[in-house]
């Protein structure tokens, strides 16, 4: 039985993943230093797990505060121009759910005044039961902890939720929790090491109302 939806929200809720990539490209070539290959490895992690990352691979000397900075302005400044881009099926789903009397709650390792200002630009907070932020926590995605604390904050068991996700790590997270993990695909495809994660892989959030649906109880 599903009783509660849990969204990551890059790549998920809103379609920053790519303007992601691009701002990572962006922020490297400003301090001379090509770091795009990293940003796959990276999807789903908080500020602090992708700062060590960068520590681990390319050493203390690493200007990781001006590249994250980079970023940053970039993709403000992006948002500014263009406006933030949602991903197609997101208002249907979010009125079928609360329509259906599921708890909804977001996953982000996303900074929690980021995430609340993406939420308030797309007039979405107040779908959300419970907002949780890669900020609230000490332990990144892919570890379990941010899915178990959105569970928690639900008061619904993580085997009667759903989580939806796009990257590795943030399916590896969900799926730790014992979520029911669905893959909408992004950058990333599903690889065979990804698929014995998963409950179910749908190509947009436009099928995952039919999905839910199939698993209603009657």
């Amino acid at each position: 039985m599903i009783e509660a939806v849990v969204f990551d929200m890059d790549g998920i809720i809103f379609d920053t993943e790519s303007l992601s990539a691009q701002a990572w490209k962006y922020a490297g070539l400003e301090i001379g230093r090509d770091v795009a290959e990293m940003h796959p490895q990276a999807m789903g992690m908080n500020a602090d797990r992708i700062k060590q990352l960068f520590q681990d691979t390319y050493g203390d000397e690493f200007p990781y505060d001006v590249f994250r900075q980079n970023i940053i302005d970039y993709t403000d400044n992006y948002i500014a121009k263009h406006g933030l881009p949602v991903k197609p099926g997101l208002y249907e789903l979010l009125d079928y759910l609360k329509q259906n009397g599921y708890k909804i709650a977001a996953a982000s390792s996303t900074r929690r005044d980021c995430v609340m200002e993406y939420f308030n630009r797309a007039k979405i907070t107040e779908y959300f039961d419970e907002i949780i932020c890669g900020d609230m926590l000490e332990k990144s995605k892919p570890d379990p902890d941010i899915y178990l604390k959105a569970a928690g904050a639900l008061k619904i068991e993580p085997r009667n939720c759903m989580a939806l996700e796009d990257s590795p790590n943030g399916l590896n997270s969900a799926y730790r929790a014992g979520m029911k993990t669905v893959m909408v695909p992004d950058l990333i495809r599903p690889t065979p090491e990804l698929q014995k994660l998963l409950f179910a892989c749908v190509p947009s959030l436009n099928e995952v109302i039919p999905l839910l649906e199939q698993y209603k109880v009657k």
